[in-house]
């Protein structure tokens, strides 16, 4: 073997490595992603209605985008809370059967968008992108935007 091939074979395989830690790497962050939403947005949204689990996974500064008749309007972490809080104190009956599929998680050094598809009692009800941070303490929630499909 020249010396060239066997500095290219080294190169490659350093580069595999390398290509190799980042894909686990990705794949620890989208499990932490995951966790994160599931824990903060599905339960603490949709199932739960729980403002205590919704204020571990979001960053305190969030901010909800709504688009409504060409407006945009923004609701901060405490207005969608407290509507939270409200809507599950009023709740009658079983809590909804809640689905959430994550077909998108993206994610760059410490900033992620994720997609999620929410489904409640067997139909599609929300299609949700949510950008995240990597904070000090983890992933958190700093902003999301949505599309209703009721």
């Amino acid at each position: 073997m020249t010396r060239a091939k066997g500095m290219t074979a080294v190169a490659g395989a350093l580069l595999a490595s390398v290509v190799a830690g980042e894909a686990a790497a990705a794949d620890g962050d989208r499990e932490a992603i995951e966790s994160v939403i599931r824990t903060a947005y599905v339960e603490g949204v949709h199932v739960k209605g729980d403002p205590a689990l919704m204020r571990k996974g979001f960053h305190p500064d969030f901010r909800m985008f709504m688009l409504r008749d060409g407006a945009l309007t923004t609701i901060t972490l405490d207005e969608w809370a407290g509507r939270i809080e409200k809507a599950a104190r009023e709740r009658t009956g079983p809590a909804p059967q809640i689905r959430a599929e994550f077909p998108l998680v993206d994610v760059v050094k410490d900033e992620a968008v994720a997609r999620v598809e929410v489904h409640r009692d067997g139909k599609h009800i929300f299609t949700d992108y949510l950008s995240l941070y990597r904070f000090a303490d983890g992933w958190k929630i700093v902003a999301k935007i949505f599309q209703s499909h009721s």
